[in-house]
């Protein structure tokens, strides 16, 4: 019941746990995608923005180069001399380290470039940048429909790379020339790339808080667990000693009702066929014969009855020793030990018993039985295992508690290994499980030739008592 009642509270902590992670991972995936949109958004208002400032400029520098040029153009002359000093004009007019004039003539002849004086007289009609765009003949389109903004590839002079370049031009008619200048947009470009690294970074700044607010939410849930867990076990544990101490007050009781009924009704029964035997064996005259067949009968059953008293009494006091209820703890492991120096079993062990100071010190009877109990299946499995020669049983009261020591000499044993095997150590087992129902500890050391167990119960006793055991 108690697994079953575990593995629920497992499911429903995993129940509670998922909902809670698709949320969090609902809303991750929608703040980074209204992230992303917001950063593309802001991104093309940059770049509209950035182009918008450039589209400005431009007009400006090709206004600047007209009027530059405007006196020339407007006198009417149309001879090679004048074309040849507005060409000059052009040439010296720079903004910027790559900001420069051009002039083609409508057939796509270059007749003016600062930056690429060799290719002057050439024509570039086919010429065209590394994706096949042909360059000069999409200024010339744009100019002859009356001008404006071309975005196109050009070499930067002062990387020599090709790069994006935003070119607006205008033409000439009575000339029959295309006047243009650049920009290139390499600024907009770390703008843009720019605002995208610092989108993703914002991004990645905002998953990482949704992420470590969602593990402090799954750890708090999950501590929430444990501590249910814990406290539910605990609740658990003191129950199950609560059971287990019931259980065995049950079994002591039952105990010493038998005892009792075996002491005060059968073993009385049986005193009385005793007495009424012996009884018929004095009423015998003296003079009869020892022949006499009744003789023999009577003499047999008073023996059978005799052996049958002497069981019944020495099971009714293993059940239940009438000493430890009528004189304590202590004269009933001296009484313990008495019984087992006399049992003569072999191989014998000399049992010894120190309880003088706890004689005065009146335990409960909760407490007297657990450690009596203890005693005796300890000096057991003594007898039976551990092939001492000698063991000595101690028991001391201390402010606050009574502890119970017994050490032998015997060949020891491995003791965390016989206590995790289930198949053995099950009168250890019994042992701790009785000492720590009372809220007890119990230990025990073992290696060839010293074993020591000892058994320590929390006691609270009166203060003259306490202070009697002080000094």
């Amino acid at each position: 019941m108690r697994l079953s009642l575990h593995g629920m509270k497992r499911k429903w902590l995993i129940l509670a746990l998922l909902p809670f992670i698709g949320a969090m991972a609902t809303i991750a995936i929608a703040v980074a995608f209204q992230a992303k949109a917001l950063s593309n958004s802001e991104q093309r208002e940059i770049a509209a923005a950035y182009r918008s400032s450039k589209e400005v400029e431009l007009k400006n520098y090709v206004a600047l180069a007209e009027s530059a040029v405007a006196p020339l153009y407007n006198s009417g002359r149309d001879d090679p001399a004048t074309r040849a000093e507005a060409l000059a004009i052009l040439s010296k007019l720079e903004f910027g380290s790559d900001g420069y004039f051009f002039v083609y003539d409508l057939q796509g002849d270059l007749l003016m470039h600062p930056r690429l004086a060799q290719l002057v007289g050439t024509n570039l009609w086919s010429m065209h940048d590394p994706h096949g765009a042909l360059t000069i003949q999409s200024l010339l389109a744009k100019a002859k429909s009356g001008g404006g903004f071309v975005e196109y590839l050009w070499e930067r002079p002062s990387t020599h790379k090709m790069e994006s370049k935003l070119g607006y031009v205008v033409t000439f008619e009575r000339w029959g020339w295309m006047v243009g200048t650049g920009i290139y947009l390499d600024d907009v470009n770390m703008a843009l790339s720019q605002t995208g690294r610092q989108a993703s970074s914002n991004i990645r700044h905002t998953l990482f808080l949704i992420g470590l607010v969602g593990a402090l939410g799954m750890g708090f849930i999950g501590a929430c667990g444990i501590a249910m867990n814990v406290t539910d076990h605990r609740s658990s544990d003191a129950q199950l000693k609560i059971m287990a101490r019931q259980v065995v007050e049950s079994q002591e009781a039952e105990r010493g009702r038998l005892s009792r009924e075996l002491h005060d009704g059968i073993s009385q029964m049986l005193v009385s066929i005793k007495l009424l035997l012996e009884s018929a064996l004095a009423l015998k005259p003296a003079n009869a014969s020892r022949d006499d067949p009744s003789g023999p009968p009577i003499h047999n059953a008073l023996a059978q009855t005799n052996r049958t008293l002497a069981e019944i009494r020495q099971i009714s006091h293993d059940l239940r020793p009438a000493m430890l209820d009528d004189f304590g703890l202590g004269a009933a492991l001296r009484q313990l030990a008495l019984e087992f120096n006399e049992a003569g079993n072999a191989p014998h062990t000399n049992v010894t018993v120190d309880a003088a100071k706890s004689d005065a010190h009146p335990l409960p009877d909760a407490v007297n039985t657990a450690l009596f109990r203890v005693a005796q299946e300890a000096l057991t499995n003594i007898q039976r295992h551990a092939h001492a020669a000698n063991a000595r049983v101690t028991l001391t009261c201390a402010p606050g508690r009574v502890v119970l020591t017994i050490i032998d000499d015997g060949i020891g044993f491995g003791s965390g290994a016989v206590q995790s095997d289930p198949r053995r150590g099950i009168g250890l087992r019994n042992m701790r499980e009785r000492v720590e129902s009372l809220n007890g500890s119990f230990g025990i050391e073992s290696r060839p030739g010293w074993t020591g167990l000892t058994a320590a119960i929390p006691v609270e006793f009166p203060s003259t008592v306490s202070s009697h055991v002080s000094s």
